[in-house]
């Protein structure tokens, strides 16, 4: 890593317990660095933004900075200095909306707009906000291989993705956010490295083994791997002013320790509370519905703030497909939707899981509506399909109304999918650009294998994710938001938007009533009537006390003087402040 020191010259330090000799490369120069307590070394010396940099360790060629916060000519690539106070920010006194008025807008930047810039995407904010988001996601921005992917291949932690625009372009996008109110959500990956370009072993003893999708972090060994991934975190928060960070699979992220690595990031973001003047959010994405990462620390957890309500969405997508592959088997009962617009696990320690064979999971006591995140699609249930298909595209128009309607009128913090508020037809496919020949025919030949799992490979062609048509195809087409049923779309997602800013937001779900009224679906939320007719024929319903209607999805809907009229796959929303509920 290289600071900024009082004098304006910069220091670089770095981890290395495993040499015996450290040498700064810097522009044309060499020159030796001391080493000064536990495996660390360090040297100071006048440089400028921009310069290249590596370590020449024990004599060998140079590699970049292990914290390396930029790397402009890519991940195998000497470092560049870069001073993260360089920037002026504008956003003093910003505060995101408290947490359960949230509304998340997941987006990946490499799509989200043609140039696939956090320039570009600055342009779409004032979109977003026209919609009722509240806070953007981003999908990783750590520095992966090559110009396009995911992201979740990162391999340089400290890094901004080059492709996106560099370290001072993420500072811009989250300096124009809070300028608009938005707040900024990172997805960060820390139970394991790329396949390709990682320089950690080189250093130190980071690893502790292979996973599926590359090496692992080490976090019962040295302090210094903790230590690590703990101010990785801390920089993205306070550099770039990020205000949520989203932690991928923390299923797999390993650690016997006596303190769990979750926990101790807890602890410090918590400490961040008075630096920033609110406390930043962290989200854990598990399917594992363990209440110990949720729970406080007075109550034996480890304090994290919300995770990713995977069984919500599963039992949604077997209720709207008829699906009942790999993990969707275990959420065919008919029941299990129902359930889960009222409570936030179906797997909780007491249920068979078809899919893992075992019980798993565990009571939601003490948890609310804010720590799930409620979502009908997302870049993993979009994109990790063989063709990449959006809800809509799937079951039509008229269901994905519906899923809609359920998510943001949930008890939830609702998260939606870029684009799919215009119901989209771009497709989110898996794509790569990896340089080590033959990595990307293994991830393909790997993608093909998981297919298989769900029957999916029978009469579905997935693109090879290394082909540039598979990322340009998923590259958003925005004149089509503005176009026929797309317009429409939109104006059913800002109207729901709306109206749960207005009445709604993240609730205890106790607070609730869930009910089914014949065939009906009867939902009672914070004063509203939600209404749905999950079938392919039109029910009709008896509702005497019942206020005015609010929203419908279908304008076949009919409401007058307590009697309504749902069509096939419909849903309407009525005032029930002064009526009797279910």
């Amino acid at each position: 890593m290289c600071t900024k020191t009082e004098d304006g010259s910069f220091q670089f330090w770095v981890w290395a317990p495993r040499v015996r000799s450290v040498e700064l490369v810097l522009r044309d120069s060499t020159m030796a660095m001391q080493q000064v307590g536990s495996g660390v070394w360090q040297v100071t010396t006048a440089a400028a933004m921009g310069d290249r940099y590596g370590y020449r360790l024990d004599g060998s060629s140079p590699v970049p900075d292990p914290r390396s916060r930029w790397q402009p000519d890519g991940i195998h690539g000497l470092s560049a200095v870069f001073d993260p106070e360089a920037f002026a920010w504008s956003d003093t006194g910003f505060t995101p909306v408290p947490w359960p008025n949230a509304v998340i807008y997941e987006l990946h930047v490499g799509t989200f707009t043609r140039e696939g810039t956090f320039d570009t995407a600055i342009a779409k904010l004032d979109t977003i906000v026209e919609l009722g988001a509240t806070h953007v996601e981003l999908l990783p921005v750590a520095d992966f291989p090559g110009m396009r992917g995911w992201g979740y291949d990162g391999v340089h932690l400290f890094t901004t993705h080059r492709a996106y625009g560099g370290p001072a372009a993420l500072q811009r996008f989250v300096d124009a956010a809070h300028t608009r109110g938005v707040g900024v959500i990172l997805d960060v990956v820390y139970n394991h490295l790329g396949p390709d370009g990682s320089v950690l072993d080189r250093f130190g003893p980071y690893h502790s083994g292979q996973t599926p999708w590359g090496l692992d972090l080490h976090f019962c060994g040295d302090p210094a791997v903790r230590r690590f991934v703990i101010d990785n975190a801390l920089m993205w928060l306070r550099e770039f002013h990020i205000d949520g960070l989203r932690l991928d699979a923390v299923q797999f992220i390993i650690d016997p320790s006596p303190c769990h690595i979750l926990e101790e990031l807890a602890a410090e973001v918590v400490q961040l509370t008075e630096e920033k003047g609110y406390k930043p959010i962290l989200i854990a994405e598990t399917p594992m519905n363990d209440p110990l990462l949720l729970r406080t620390p007075e109550h034996g957890g480890y304090g994290l703030d919300a995770q990713w309500n995977d069984d919500l969405h599963h039992a949604l997508q077997c209720k709207l497909t008829g699906e009942a592959c790999g993990y969707y088997a275990d959420f065919t009962d008919p029941d299990a939707l129902l359930h889960l617009m009222g409570q936030p696990f179906w797997f909780d320690g007491t249920r068979e899981s078809v899919f893992r064979h075992s019980a798993y999971g565990g009571s939601p006591d003490r948890l609310s509506g804010s720590h799930l995140i409620a979502y009908d699609q997302s870049h993993d249930q979009v994109g990790n399909r063989p063709d990449g298909q959006r809800l809509h595209a799937l079951v039509g128009l008229a269901k994905t109304k519906v899923a809609a309607a359920l998510i943001l009128t949930s008890p939830y913090v609702p998260m939606l999918f870029q684009g799919e508020e215009w119901a989209s037809d771009t497709p989110f496919y898996f794509f790569t650009d990896h340089g080590v020949p033959g990595l990307g025919d293994a991830v393909d030949r790997g993608r093909k294998r998981e297919f298989d799992e769900f029957g999916w490979s029978h009469g579905h062609v997935a693109p090879h994710p290394q082909d540039l048509s598979t990322f340009t195809a998923c590259i958003l087409d925005w004149e089509a938001a503005e176009r026929g049923e797309h317009r429409e779309m939109r104006e059913w997602y800002r109207q729901l938007l709306a109206l749960r800013r207005e009445r709604l937001g993240a609730r205890d779900f106790r607070e609730d009533r869930v009910r089914q009224h014949g065939e009906a679906w009867w939902f009672v939320r914070a004063g509203l009537h939600v209404l749905t007719n999950p079938t392919e024929t039109t029910i009709d319903l008896s509702l005497p006390d019942a206020g005015r209607l609010l929203l419908a999805s279908d304008d076949g809907v009919r409401w007058s003087s307590g009697d309504l009229q749902l069509p096939a796959w419909s849903v309407a929303i009525l005032d029930a402040s002064d009526s009797t509920t279910p």
